[in-house]
């Protein structure tokens, strides 16, 4: 389950992958680390109930939308915006307080992310016996430190089969692709203010 969760391809893998292009190796791996604890949290909030908050509250669904969508699509125009350079330079511009703060918005300003996690991982807990939360959620945590840590050790290392130019059409295409995203999710938040 906790493959599944994490496994297609959203915000937080497109951030792991580009970080693994674009960064040292030491800031690759740290920005992993970053992302998994974010999205490691955002499971056990989704799990044990930001689900229910948000289906008590329309409102605040309806605000998560609209602020998530947003941000989503100003990462995305961002990134068709970001200029590359060699990939061997690695990235020195990049903060840590940077990445913090950009892996959070990544991940708990995503309002999918939050609904999709919600649903399935809050349908998994009326499911199960309490005795075996502990255990579920465990296992959710250590398929997603899994997964993003492979994640980043097979692009770090195959990066060196990118050059800029590949590297600013990966780019281009994670920008539409995110814009999409973000606009799929304005619409959404357009579709439920209007009901």
């Amino acid at each position: 389950m906790g493959i599944a969760y994490d496994a297609p391809i959203g915000l937080a893998n497109l951030f792991v992958i580009n970080a693994a292009l674009t960064q040292t190796r030491r800031k690759s791996i740290l920005t992993t680390i970053i992302i998994i604890f974010f999205d490691v949290t955002l499971a056990f909030a989704c799990f044990f109930g930001i689900g229910a908050i948000m289906k008590k509250f329309a409102w605040l669904q309806l605000i998560i939308l609209l602020v998530g969508s947003l941000i989503v699509i100003y990462m995305g125009i961002n990134l068709l915006r970001s200029q590359t350079t060699d990939i061997s330079a690695g990235d020195s511009e990049l903060t840590l307080l940077k990445t913090i703060t950009s892996a959070f918005v990544v991940i708990w300003f995503n309002p999918q992310a939050i609904i999709d996690g919600s649903m399935m991982l809050g349908a998994f807990q009326v499911t199960l016996p309490q005795s075996s939360y502990p255990l579920f959620i465990a296992g959710v945590g250590i398929a997603s430190i899994l997964w993003f840590i492979i994640l980043d050790l097979v692009v770090s290392k195959f990066k060196d089969k990118f050059n800029a130019k590949v590297l600013r059409i990966i780019n281009l295409v994670c920008g539409v692709i995110i814009i999409l995203y973000g606009g799929k999710l304005l619409f959404n938040f357009i579709t439920l203010l209007i009901k």
